[in-house]
């Protein structure tokens, strides 16, 4: 049963996105008789995964266990049940997301003291009011959207920090289209007309930062384009209008 189980959650691949590599924000790797037991109950149902024992989870009598490549599971300390999802903590007037506090204080720290030197940035021509970290795709229709609204969000004093994502991973056509622009002589016009869906000769540098990115992304939590991450660490998924941006951070 246990083997059923385990398999169905890694073939939920959105599930196992959001939680890729969690892990090595959220704790170092623990062992000992309990860690050991764990991967040994989990490895008898499916020896072929990687299992890392974080810690003791905020339930009692469970552990936290990264699934390498795959999800974040919430294992009890004799290795023979687990559950993985969301984990929410009841306060007062409120469900508090405890794995999403945790990521956003990481996300905070990490995008604080993180260099932009291999970002691709969208300044605004005046003061800069607000900042959006955002992964995207240039083969995302709504990464597309919110880029056509460039213009917008920089009037409004909004710069806009890309970093790369390509969704269907490395290699791929989506890889060598942005992989292309993060390696152009001009970033931003070239990320832009690919992005406009014109016909830009694939160029790929070896030293092209967009597989960091990806792994940068899925470890803090990201599973879809475009997904910004605020300087506060909290993460917008999705699309929404410049218009919509200039409302968040009160620039009306």
């Amino acid at each position: 049963m246990l083997k059923i189980i385990v398999k169905r959650l890694i073939a939920r691949c959105v599930a196992c996105v959001i939680a890729i590599s969690v892990g090595s924000i959220a704790a170092a790797d623990v062992s000992g008789p309990v860690a050991d037991k764990i991967i040994q109950s989990l490895s008898s149902g499916r020896s072929d995964l990687n299992y890392s024992v974080l810690g003791k989870s905020p339930i009692a009598g469970f552990y936290e266990v990264q699934v390498e490549g795959g999800p974040l599971l919430y294992v009890s300390a004799d290795g023979e049940y687990f559950f993985d999802g969301s984990l929410y903590q009841v306060k007062a007037g409120q469900f508090v997301d405890v794995l999403d506090i945790r990521l956003s204080k990481a996300r905070r720290d990490l995008f604080a003291d993180r260099s932009t030197s291999d970002m691709i940035i969208f300044k605004p021509v005046g003061e800069t009011k607000a900042v959006m970290n955002v992964f995207t795709d240039v083969d995302c229709g709504y990464c597309r959207k919110l880029h056509a609204e460039m213009g917008e969000l920089n009037s409004y004093g909004i710069e806009v920090r890309y970093l790369a994502f390509p969704r269907s991973g490395i290699p791929s056509e989506s890889y060598d289209k942005i992989a292309t622009a993060w390696c152009a002589q001009n970033q931003s016009d070239t990320l832009t007309r690919i992005k406009n869906g014109e016909d830009v000769p694939t160029s790929v540098c070896a030293d092209n930062p967009v597989a960091d990115h990806l792994a940068l992304g899925r470890k803090i939590g990201v599973s879809g384009t475009p997904s910004i991450i605020l300087m506060d660490g909290s993460m917008i998924p999705g699309y929404q209008s410049a218009a919509d941006f200039a409302k968040l951070f009160s620039l009306e």
